[in-house]
C-alpha cells in the first residue's frame, strides 16, 4: 500500500465560536492510497495548518507506505521542527497522524480501540463543560460537570466562583462528579486561596489555573493543594508530557489528540502517564480521535463532551444518557462528506 495523494481544507463550521477556535480551528486532513483505503484525521491549525499539510508533509510522504506510522511521525516532526516544535505545524501534523491510524484500522478491518488492544461496545462515561444555563446540561444525565470561566463575563472574585460552585454541586448531588476549568486566569496565590475555599464541594480537580509555561508555579500547587490539579489540553508532543509526569506537576493530563501530536502520542502520554501513576483524560475525549484510545487504555475512563460544532464529521458516537459507545465500524468509524475536500 502507498501513498498517493493527501488533501487538507478547513472545513465551515457555522456555529464555531468566533475567536481563534475558528480561524486556528480544526482541519480535515484525508490520506489517499492507491488500494482503494482512505484514512480521515482531525487536526488544528486553521489556514496555517492546511498550508502545513499541503505543502511541508504531502511532498514528504507521498509515494511511501502509511503503515509505519511511528517511524513517520519522527519524519513528519523532524521536517517541521525549524518552524513548529509546539504550536501550529503539530496541530497540522496531528490531522495528518489520525489519519494514517484511520487507515491502519481499515486496514486491518478493525476498529482502532481493538487495533490498541482494547474492545468496542462498552459504554464510557461522559462529562460536559457548562457554559451558559446549567440546568440544560446536567438535565442530560451526564456522570460528571465541569465548570469553565466562560460563564463569568469578567474575572470572578472568590466569593463568586465559590457561590457558582455550591449552586452547581446542589444541583447535581453528591454522586455526580464537579470539576473547575481556570482556562489559565489565576495566578499561584489566587489558586491556593480558591482551592482552599472550594474544598467543601469535594472537586475531582482543578483545571489550567496557571499559564502552561510556569512550572514552578505548578510545583507549588502540586505541594500544597488537596484538589488535583489538571493541565496539559494547550500541551504538545509526548516529550513535553514526559516533563509533565517526571517533575510531577499534574495529577490530571489533559492531551487533545488534535493538537498534542495526534495518536502516536497520545498512546505514548498514556503509557508514560500509567507507569507513573498520573491519570489522563483527553480533552474533548468523546470524540471519535481520543476515544479508541480510552476504550483500549484507560482503566478509569471518562470522556470529555465533543465540540458542538464539528457537524461536517458523521457517524460519530453519541453521547446518551451520559454515556458514549463505540460501534465496530473500521478505524475510526466516522464518515465524511468527500465534497468538503479538494
Amino acid at each position: 500500500m502507498r501513498i498517493t495523494e493527501i488533501r487538507a481544507v478547513q472545513p465551515v463550521a457555522p456555529q464555531a465560536p468566533p475567536d481563534w477556535r475558528t480561524s486556528m480551528g480544526q482541519i480535515l486532513v484525508a490520506v489517499d492510497t492507491d488500494v482503494g483505503l482512505r484514512g480521515y484525521g482531525v487536526g488544528g491549525g486553521g489556514a496555517a495548518g492546511v498550508h502545513v499539510v499541503r505543502t511541508v508533509l504531502r511532498d514528504l510522504l507521498l509515494g511511501a507506505d502509511p503503515e509505519p506510522i511511528e517511524t513517520i511521525w519522527q519524519r513528519m516532526y523532524k521536517a517541521t521542527l525549524p518552524f513548529g516544535r509546539k504550536g501550529l505545524a503539530i496541530m497540522a501534523l496531528s490531522g495528518l497522524d489520525l489519519a494514517l491510524w484511520d487507515l491502519r484500522g481499515k486496514a486491518a478491518q478493525l476498529p482502532l480501540a481493538e487495533v490498541l488492544g482494547g474492545t468496542v461496545g462498552t459504554p464510557i462515561p461522559a462529562y460536559a463543560t457548562i457554559v451558559g444555563e446549567p440546568e440544560k446540561i446536567i438535565a442530560q444525565g451526564y456522570q460528571a460537570v465541569k465548570i469553565h470561566f466562560m460563564n463569568f463575563k469578567t474575572p470572578p472574585t472568590l466569593a463568586q466562583v465559590v457561590d457558582f460552585a455550591g449552586q452547581i454541586r446542589d444541583k447535581i448531588g453528591p454522586q455526580r462528579r464537579l470539576m473547575l476549568d481556570a482556562f489559565m486566569t489565576w495566578d499561584v496565590p489566587t489558586t491556593l486561596n480558591m482551592e482552599q475555599a472550594l474544598r467543601p464541594f469535594e472537586l475531582d480537580w482543578i483545571e489550567e489555573p496557571l499559564l502552561p509555561d510556569d512550572w514552578a508555579g505548578y510545583a507549588q500547587l502540586t505541594d500544597k493543594c488537596q484538589i488535583p490539579i489538571a493541565g496539559g489540553e494547550h500541551e504538545y508532543t509526548s516529550a513535553a508530557f514526559l516533563e509533565l509526569i517526571e517533575r510531577k506537576l499534574h495529577q490530571v493530563l489533559q492531551p487533545d489528540v488534535c493538537w498534542c501530536g495526534g495518536l502516536t502520542e497520545l498512546v505514548k502520554i498514556y503509557r508514560a502517564a500509567q507507569a507513573a501513576g498520573v491519570r489522563v483524560c483527553p480533552h474533548r475525549g468523546s470524540e471519535p480521535w481520543s476515544l479508541h484510545a480510552i476504550a483500549a487504555l484507560d482503566s478509569h475512563p471518562l470522556a470529555e463532551s465533543p465540540r458542538p460544532w464539528m457537524h461536517w464529521v458523521q457517524n460519530a458516537p453519541q453521547i446518551i444518557n451520559g454515556f458514549v459507545t463505540l460501534g465496530d465500524s473500521a478505524g475510526f468509524g466516522i464518515e465524511i462528506d468527500e465534497g468538503l475536500l479538494p
